[in-house]
C-alpha cells in the first residue's frame, strides 16, 4: 500500500509555521455552511409568519385584554394589561384592544308620543370605559357591547320618557327634559344590571362601575309634515296675540304720558302767569330781537329809538309804500290796543321771519317842499307823533303784547278783548 504523505512547509530560517486555527474554522465553515443557511432561513420564516402573533402594538388610548389559550382564558388581574407601547406575547395567545377615550355614538329611535303621533328621536350618547373593569366586560360582554348592551338599554328608555310628552313639547319646550330624565333612567338601569361570575375567579361587578356615562343629548325631533305645520302655525297665532297685548299696553302708557305732559303745561302757565313782571318781558323782548335781527330779510337796526332803548328793526324797506287810501292814521296808543285784541299768529312771533309780518296801517303824511309845519297847539303832539312814527315800528309794546297772549291764561285775554274793544273810536 502507498502511504499518503502530507507536506508540511517550514521556513527556512527556523521560524515556526503560522496556526492551523483558520483552516479548521474554514474547514467547519465549508463542512456545515449549507446547514447553518438553512436552519437560518426557516428561523426568518418562522420570525416572519409569527410575528404578528408575537409581537402586539398598543395604540394611544387604548388597554389590552390578555386572553391565554392553554391557561384559563381570559386574565381578569388588572395589573396584566396590556399597557400602550410595544409588547411581546406568546403566539397562541391573543390580546383584545379596547378603547379607554371619550366615545360617542349617534342613533335614531321611533317613539310615539302621548298624544298618539308617531316621531324620530336622534340621539348622541357619551360614555368611557373604566379601566379596571374592562377584563369583566370583556369576559361577560365582548367588544360588541355598544350593540348589546347600550344601543338597546337606551332606545328603550328613550320610548318610555317621550310617551309621557305631547308631540308639542316634544317639538318646542320638553326637549332639555327629556334628555335629562333618558340619562337618569339610564344611569339607574346601569346600577341595577350587574355582570357576575362564577369560578375559580368569581366576581359581581355593576354596570355602572364599567361604564362612565357622561350625557345623552336629543339632536333632534322629526314629525310628519302636518304636525309641524299646525304647531307653527299655532306659535304664530300665539305671537300675534301677544303683540296686541303690547299695543294695547303701548297705548295705555301713551295715555299716561300725554296726561302728565298735559299736568305739566298747566302748571307752567299757572307759574308763568303767577310770576311775570316788567323785567321778564323785558328780557323776552330782547331775545326776539336778536332772534329777529338774525334773519336773512333785509332790515334797518335803529339803536335807542325805541321805548326802553330796545331797537327798532324796520324790515321790507325796499317795499312800495301802501296805497293812498287803504288806512288811516291812528296813533300809536291805539294801534298798539288793536293788535293787543287782534287774534296772535299761527307761528310764533320770535321764528316768524320779517318778510311774513304784515304792513302796518299808519301811513306818513305827504309833506310838500318847502312848505312850513302847520301851527297851533296840536302841532307838537303830532310832531312828537312823527317823530316816534316809523315805517315798520315793532316796539317793546308789541312784543309785550304778544308775549302777553302767549304766555297769560285764555280767560284773561278774553277779558280783555271787550275793555280794548270798547276803546278804539268809532
Amino acid at each position: 500500500m502507498e502511504s499518503k504523505l502530507k507536506a508540511y512547509l517550514w521556513p527556512a530560517d527556523g521560524t515556526p509555521p503560522p496556526p492551523m486555527t483558520r483552516t479548521r474554522w474554514r474547514r467547519f465553515a465549508d463542512r456545515h455552511l449549507p446547514s447553518i443557511v438553512i436552519y437560518l432561513m426557516v428561523a426568518t420564516l418562522v420570525a416572519v409568519v409569527l410575528y404578528p402573533h408575537m409581537v402586539i402594538t398598543v395604540p394611544s388610548g387604548y388597554v389590552g385584554v390578555l386572553w391565554k389559550r392553554f391557561s384559563n382564558g381570559t386574565v381578569l388581574d388588572p395589573r396584566l394589561l396590556k399597557n400602550e407601547g410595544f409588547n411581546f406575547v406568546a403566539p397562541w395567545n391573543q390580546v383584545f384592544l379596547y378603547d379607554l377615550r371619550l366615545q360617542s355614538f349617534t342613533e335614531s329611535y321611533n317613539a310615539i308620543s302621548s298624544d298618539g303621533v308617531n316621531l324620530t328621536a336622534s340621539i348622541v350618547v357619551r360614555f368611557r370605559l373604566q379601566r379596571d373593569a374592562v377584563p369583566v366586560l370583556h369576559q361577560a360582554i365582548g367588544p360588541n357591547y355598544q350593540q348589546v348592551l347600550i344601543q338597546p338599554g337606551i332606545g328603550s328608555l328613550t320610548r318610555e320618557v317621550i310617551a309621557q310628552y305631547t308631540a308639542e313639547q316634544v317639538y318646542s319646550t320638553a326637549r332639555q327634559e327629556i334628555q335629562d330624565k333618558i340619562r337618569d333612567l339610564v344611569e339607574n338601569r346601569l346600577s341595577e344590571k350587574m355582570m357576575e361570575h362564577e369560578g375559580e375567579e368569581s366576581y359581581r361587578v355593576s354596570m355602572r362601575d364599567t361604564i362612565i356615562l357622561y350625557d345623552i343629548l336629543v339632536t333632534g325631533i322629526e314629525l310628519p309634515a302636518a304636525i309641524v305645520a299646525a304647531i307653527n302655525r299655532k306659535t304664530e297665532q300665539y305671537y300675534i296675540a301677544e303683540e296686541y297685548k303690547f299695543r294695547v299696553e303701548r297705548e295705555k302708557r301713551e295715555s299716561e304720558r300725554k296726561k302728565i305732559e298735559a299736568e305739566g303745561v298747566r302748571d307752567f302757565q299757572q307759574t308763568v302767569s303767577q310770576g311775570i313782571n316788567e323785567s321778564y318781558l323785558r328780557w323776552r323782548g330782547i331775545e326776539a330781537t336778536l332772534q329777529l335781527s338774525q334773519s336773512t330779510n333785509s332790515k334797518v337796526v335803529i339803536i335807542g329809538s325805541g321805548k326802553d332803548g330796545l331797537p327798532i328793526i324796520l324790515g321790507n324797506v325796499d317795499s312800495s309804500a301802501p296805497p293812498a287810501g287803504s288806512a288811516q292814521p291812528i296813533s300809536n296808543d291805539k294801534a298798539d290796543k288793536d293788535r293787543a285784541t287782534a287774534p296772535g299768529p299761527a307761528v310764533p312771533f320770535e321764528k316768524m321771519p320779517a318778510a311774513a309780518l304784515s304792513t302796518p296801517a299808519e301811513k306818513m303824511p305827504p309833506v310838500t317842499p318847502g312848505a312850513a309845519p302847520a301851527a297851533g297847539p296840536s302841532s307838537a303832539p303830532a310832531a312828537k307823533a312823527q317823530e316816534t312814527r316809523s315805517l315798520w315800528p315793532i316796539t317793546l309794546s308789541d312784543i309785550e303784547s304778544y308775549l302777553a297772549r302767549m304766555l297769560l291764561p285764555a280767560a284773561k285775554t278774553e277779558s280783555k278783548q271787550p275793555t280794548a274793544a270798547a276803546e278804539q273810536p268809532r
